[in-house]
């Protein structure tokens, strides 16, 4: 995109005064850039697949919604046209747009315009990234130096993936799917993870991490990058300040230490460059958030932000909505169920969320339901989901979540249940795992995927509380 039509393309997206339509309102990205417009005051409305819990709150914050893809539903008086490159390219309402010359962006596109003049952190990952950048915005918000959030999930704290703030600093969380990232240019980046994902975009695991170099190379010249310890190609990231960090490896630049358990929280010491914070508590379930919020009280530090503030910014953190979730605690059972849901659909995903259970809970029976997110994601990583779930007891394999594909021959949730390494595993239908649930025990029982597995949520909740 040539500068001139940047600048032009920024001036309608922030100066704009029209409506919005939004192609895929629905999406966890797209609903924060629809309430972002909102909070301009510009008439929103637009199309989704189907109705979730996500576009009813959109639709009682005033967005208009249609779920059928039907040309006379849309708006013709569009200013700006935001679509998600998950719609089909034989949608109708989309080619609509293209056929009469509106201006039509990604969502990506849109967020490059909204942060390309403000002081922005952005966070990239394959997995890690939506808490990671919830905490970031989360202690700049409670600490009173504010941020305008773009975040993929919905902070507990706040009900919402989005807010705005004076403050010219965005929290963006930066999608490595379709290279969406590329388009941004932050003044801090930090990056989780680059384990293979997205091989229908990338082919291979290096092209996928090829992006990831790229986008390192996008950081502001004075800029500062914050990366995981060992990081596949660590030598090769592009941006001359560099900091890592880890959960507990003290090779890293930023770690943390002395962790301990209590009431179900974490309690530990933060070292960031040689200074530490002693006595942080979260209050959020699995080891691996303790690394995610390392990476977020380095960014904290690295804004000037005093550590009491710190400090009680994140003994304050309630979560993320389906990120390690208690849906049911123990105290609130009578059978001493835990039920937690987390949107893991990633092999290290899983990992992370069923030893991090396991640690919290120990000698406790694990029970794991999971949803297969694309069948190309299934096919490719197969035998790391038959291994990552095999660490749990029992497991229960839902039918795959097509998202937005069509289904592969010889794919299904057999393929992963072939490749496990014990018998406790099952294929169940969506329609009967209330019933299993009803007439067998639990004590640890995660739902975990980033379908619709989340639609069951709360009728299974009355179940568990009931048993």
């Amino acid at each position: 995109m040539e500068v001139k039509n940047k600048i032009s393309i920024t001036q309608k997206v922030k100066q704009g005064q029209g409506p919005v339509y939004f192609l895929g309102i629905g999406g966890i990205g797209m609903s924060a850039l629809a309430r972002y417009f909102i909070s301009m005051n510009r008439k929103v409305s637009g199309y989704d697949r189907v109705s979730t819990p996500l576009t009813k709150k959109l639709e009682a914050e005033g967005i208009n919604i249609h779920y059928i893809d039907d040309v006379n539903l849309l708006d013709p008086l569009a200013e700006l046209v935001v679509y998600t490159p998950a719609v089909p390219a034989d949608h109708q309402e989309l080619n609509f747009y293209k056929n009469n010359d509106y201006l039509l962006l990604k969502r990506s596109d849109v967020l490059e315009a909204i942060t390309n003049d403000a002081f922005t952190i952005a966070v990239a990952g394959t997995h890690g990234k939506t808490t990671t950048s919830t905490l970031i915005a989360h202690i700049l918000r409670h600490s009173g130096v504010g941020c305008n959030a773009f975040l993929g999930g919905i902070s507990a704290n706040y009900e919402t993936n989005f807010w705005k703030s004076s403050n010219c600093t965005c929290v963006v969380e930066a999608d490595e799917y379709d290279r969406s990232f590329l388009k941004l240019f932050p003044d801090v980046a930090i990056i989780t993870a680059m384990d293979a994902d997205h091989l229908d975009i990338y082919g291979t695991e290096k092209n996928m991490q090829d992006a990831f170099v790229s986008f390192t190379g996008n950081i502001k010249e004075n800029g500062l990058l914050i990366y995981k310890y060992n990081l596949h190609r660590d030598t090769e990231l592009a941006a001359k300040n560099k900091w890592t960090y880890a959960a507990t490896d003290t090779n890293a630049d930023c770690f943390a230490k002395n962790i301990k358990i209590q009431n179900g929280a974490y309690v530990f010491d933060a070292i960031v460059k040689d200074k530490i914070i002693e006595g942080l508590t979260l209050h959020m379930g699995g080891r691996h958030n303790v690394e995610n919020a390392i990476a977020a009280v380095a960014v904290a530090m690295q804004v000037g932000i005093d550590e009491d503030k710190i400090r009680a910014a994140l003994s304050n953190f309630k979560g993320v909505k389906r990120r390690f979730e208690y849906i049911v605690k123990p105290s609130e059972g009578k059978t001493g169920v835990v039920m937690i849901d987390d949107y893991a659909h990633h092999p290290e995903e899983l990992r992370a969320l069923i030893m991090g259970a396991k640690e919290l809970f120990p000698g406790k029976k694990c029970t794991i339901v999971f949803q297969p997110h694309l069948y190309s994601r299934t096919r490719d990583l197969a035998a790391g989901f038959a291994e990552v779930l095999s660490l749990a007891d029992e497991v229960l394999l839902l039918p795959i979540y097509p998202a937005r594909e069509l289904p592969i021959p010889g794919v299904t949730s057999k393929t992963i249940l072939e490749k496990m390494t014990h018998q406790h595993v099952s294929l169940i239908e969506k329609g009967t795992l209330k019933e299993w649930i009803r007439n067998n025990d639990l004590q640890v029982f995660i739902m975990s995927g980033a379908g619709d597995i989340d639609t069951l949520i709360e009728p299974i909740k009355k179940i568990v509380e009931e048993k």
